[in-house]
């Protein structure tokens, strides 16, 4: 039996590219973000939707919550693995604040190592997103499971299934309301699509 993962990044907030939302706060999606969801929903009300889980960030919930509604799934299921990452006291800032910061680029060039401050390493962000995935696939029927999350928590994940070191981040885009397709395996697991816009 296989399992499709269809991993999807949250649609836009109003200050998407400008600060590091992380987990602080609960950030909305703004007026073109829940544009993009609706197209995104539509794009994925084509699929055979089984389950949809969510991180349990607003932006995350609310991109879930239209794709359910036009997939006729009556319950979205909020997952603490897909969570965004922890950036200890990173979160809130400004990139230009971050950029200033020299722990901030040597995150950047060396995630597989470095640890925010206060948080969690990319690691961390990869064993967690790897073991739920293990876990629904091992129960999983035919139909595909929604999972929707962050692009560094997407990112961790391909990472893994490609067999990627988490320094080749930079590699790929993950967008906002992006789906990227993984098929899972007793054989193994690989990447059936990447990074597929709706905007």
């Amino acid at each position: 039996m296989t399992t499709t993962f269809l991993l999807v990044r949250h649609a836009a907030h109003d200050r998407i590219g400008s600060f590091l939302a992380g987990r602080t706060g609960d950030v909305p999606l703004g007026s073109a973000g829940r544009e993009q969801a609706q197209r995104l929903a539509a794009r994925l009300a084509r699929e055979d939707i089984g389950s949809i889980y969510a991180s349990p960030r607003k932006r995350t919930r609310e991109t879930a919550a239209a794709i359910a509604a036009a997939a006729a799934i009556e319950e979205v299921a909020t997952a603490e693995e897909l969570d965004e990452v922890d950036f200890g006291t990173w979160s809130g800032k400004t990139f230009e604040v971050l950029n200033a910061d020299p722990h901030w680029r040597q995150w950047n060039s060396i995630r597989s190592l470095v640890r925010t401050p206060g948080g969690e390493t990319m690691l961390d962000v990869q064993r967690r997103i790897m073991e739920l995935v293990a876990a629904l696939a091992g129960r999983s029927s035919d139909r595909k499971i929604v999972l929707v999350s962050h692009a560094d928590v997407i990112k961790a994940l391909i990472c893994h299934v490609l067999g990627l070191s988490m320094d080749s981040w930079p590699r790929f885009d993950i967008a906002p309301a992006s789906i990227s397709a993984v098929v899972v395996g007793d054989w193994g697991a690989k990447v059936l699509t990447l990074n597929e816009g709706v905007s």
